[in-house]
Formats: structure tokens, C-alpha cells, sequence
């Protein structure tokens, strides 16, 4: 970049391409990642049995990164004032939240979890209207209301017994609050230089930040095959592939449209619970999830 010109700002983004209805793309995107992330709980649950937080969240983020490192779209070149940008996105996406949200588990039920988790598209519209200077449309403000309380329907049985603590809640706070910020901040990298390449420099920046954690919570890990085993998905599927999706989802439909696909990932840890560990199916579940769909379908029409 020459002197005198000017630099782009580290906090932006923008708009997504498509401000019309969701259309099979946007959906089939929305439902891979509701797979991927909402069978994420369950394997941080399972490698926490043997393996502490650091080193999930350093065995998470180097699997993401070879798996996306070996598609070579990846590797093309990012430009050099976008560095920073790609560098925060990396710190605020991945290696900041990921190492918070392990780390709370160990006080915090899952159900918890993940309804903090499912806060994010809260986030992620404030931080969209702080940066754009403008509301989202109307639709998608009481779609992701809507949503947010179906999550809260779905996740409502569960929080009775809930052992959480008032530092684990802080952590995954801090940890959904910094989502929201990095899904208004692919939009612009992405619409730029495509997903693989954003997601790959991202992840290698992630690295920096959680190796050091992961290196010194190494000794006090134990070896087990079902541990080590969770991480492969967990890393491979719910961080290298899902972040590639949802970025290019964002991209798409920007920031707070996209982000509705944290509201279907409770559902899938309803339906995982169920069937591979007998979990009780509660009524105010199905009542949430009804409101989840109706929410997203809301936050999925023509912006307005």
C-alpha cells in the first residue's frame, strides 16, 4: 500500500450479496452446519474425559488446519493490508473462543453451554448495527428473537440442574460476544478472497494463540482412544469444514442472517442426546424447536 493512503479499518464489514429469500444453497448450508456444531458438544464432552481444555482446543484447531490446508484453493495468496484483518479473525473466532469454551465446560453443564452459545446471532446483530450504522430489517429482528427464545424452550429442562459457575459463565460470555464480532468480520475477507483461503490464514493464526496452552496441559492429559478418537470430527468436521461453511454463508447473506445457524445446533444435541445416551425428550423441547424454524424462517426472507 503506498504512503498516504489510506489503511483499512481492523473493525469492518458489509452486507451480504443476497438480501432475497434463502434459497437451497443457503439452506443446505445452514443444515450442514447444524450437524457439524451441534455434535460438537458432545465430542469436547468426550475428550475432556482424558485430555485437558488446551490441549482439545490445539488438537481441534491443527486438525481443522491440515484438513483445509489440503485443498489448494486454500493456499492463494492474501494481500498484505488484509493480514491484520485475517489475523483477528483468527484470534476472535477460534482461538480465543475455543479455548474459553472447553475451559468453562469443566464448571458449566453442556446444556448451558449451549445456550450461551446460542446467543451469538444476538451478538452478532449489535455488532452488525455498531459497524454498518444501521438496524437489521425488520424480519430478521424478530426472527432471531424468536429463534433465541425457542433455544431458550429447548434448553429450559436441562438448566435446572445446572452446576455453573459464575467464572465459567463470564468465559463462555466473553466466548459468544467475540462470535458475533468475527461473523460481521468475514463478510468483507470473504466476499474478497473466498473462504478456504481467509479460513486457512485464520486457523494458522488460531495456532499461535492456543499451542502455547495446549503444549503446557499436554502432561497432564491421559491417553484414551475414545478421546483422541472425538478430536478427529471435532477438528476436521466442526473446525475446518464448518468454518469454511459458515463463513461462505456469511458472505452470502452477511453476518446476522447468517448466523441463524447456531439456533439449529441445540436441536441436533437434543436428537444426539436421545439416541446415543437416553436422554428424556421434554415437551418444551418440541415446542422450541417449532419456534427455532419459525425464527429462522423469519430471519430468512427478503431483508427489508
Amino acid at each position: 500500500m503506498s504512503d498516504g493512503a489510506p489503511r483499512p479499518r481492523l473493525l469492518q464489514t458489509s452486507a451480504g450479496r443476497l438480501s432475497e429469500a434463502f434459497g437451497a444453497p443457503e439452506w443446505g448450508l445452514l443444515t450442514a452446519l447444524a450437524f457439524m456444531w451441534g455434535s460438537s458438544f458432545l465430542f469436547i464432552d468426550i475428550g475432556l474425559e482424558a485430555l485437558r481444555p488446551g490441549v482439545v482446543t490445539l488438537a481441534r484447531v491443527a486438525l481443522g488446519a491440515a484438513a483445509v490446508a489440503l485443498v489448494s484453493r486454500a493456499r492463494r495468496r492474501v494481500a498484505r493490508e488484509d493480514l491484520p484483518r485475517v489475523a483477528l479473525l483468527g484470534v476472535v473466532w477460534i482461538g480465543i473462543p475455543l479455548t474459553l469454551f472447553p475451559i468453562a465446560q469443566q464448571w458449566v453443564d453442556s446444556s448451558v453451554a449451549g445456550m450461551m452459545n446460542a446467543a451469538m446471532p444476538i451478538f452478532t446483530a449489535v455488532w452488525a448495527t455498531a459497524l454498518l450504522r444501521r438496524l437489521p430489517g425488520s424480519r430478521q429482528v424478530v426472527g432471531l428473537l424468536l429463534g433465541f427464545v425457542g433455544v431458550l424452550s429447548i434448553m429450559w429442562p436441562g438448566l435446572g440442574d445446572a452446576d455453573a459457575t459464575a467464572l465459567g459463565t463470564a468465559l463462555l460470555l466473553v466466548a459468544v460476544c467475540l462470535y458475533g464480532l468475527a461473523a460481521n468480520l468475514a463478510v468483507p475477507l470473504q466476499q474478497r478472497y473466498g473462504s478456504l483461503p481467509v479460513l486457512l490464514h485464520a486457523q494458522v493464526a488460531a495456532l499461535v494463540i492456543v499451542t502455547p496452552l495446549g503444549l503446557v496441559q499436554l502432561p497432564g492429559s491421559e491417553w484414551a482412544w475414545g478421546s483422541a478418537l472425538a478430536m478427529v470430527p471435532l477438528g476436521v468436521l466442526g473446525t475446518g469444514l464448518a468454518f469454511v461453511l459458515m463463513t461462505t454463508l456469511v458472505g452470502r447473506v452477511g453476518g446476522p442472517r447468517g448466523s441463524v445457524a447456531i439456533y439449529f445446533t441445540p436441536i441436533v444435541a437434543i436428537v444426539l442426546g436421545v439416541a446415543l445416551r437416553g436422554e428424556p425428550l421434554h415437551a418444551t423441547a418440541l415446542v422450541g424447536t417449532a419456534l427455532v424454524l419459525a425464527g429462522a424462517w423469519l430471519a430468512s426472507r427478503r431483508e427489508t
